[in-house]
């Protein structure tokens, strides 16, 4: 589940507002984003996968918010661990399939719901 946005680090891009499939997240207008609906969160990693500035942290218990210290997680080098280990940024350029690109998947399923249904 969503646990913590950095302030330091995040840079307020809003991609993690824009790719959160269960919009947890609350854009303001002159900062980062805040946690606004963290029980909705389904612990996708989506958002984290894509904060390039690794300012986020989602902790892996996806039943109940997990007590997280700031600097310890600063300190830990969790920040950022799901994307290094996916291979988000290592395998983007060599393998750009709507697999890979997520935010495409959504894009189409969005487009579908919103489309009128065909006979």
């Amino acid at each position: 589940m969503i646990e913590l946005v950095i302030a330091e680090r995040c840079t307020a891009c809003n991609a993690c507002v824009a790719v959160c499939p269960t919009n947890v997240f609350d854009a303001v207008a002159a900062g980062p984003p805040v946690i606004a609906r963290q029980a909705d969160c389904q612990t996708c990693f989506m958002c984290e996968l894509y904060c390039r500035a690794d300012a986020l942290y989602v902790a892996p218990d996806c039943e109940r918010p997990t007590p997280s210290d700031p600097a310890a997680i600063v300190a830990s080098g969790l920040l950022g661990q799901y994307r290094r280990d996916s291979g988000w940024d290592e395998w983007a350029e060599r393998y750009p399939n709507e697999q890979w690109l997520m935010e495409t998947v959504f894009r189409r399923a969005a487009e579908a719901a919103k489309a009128p249904p065909s006979l």
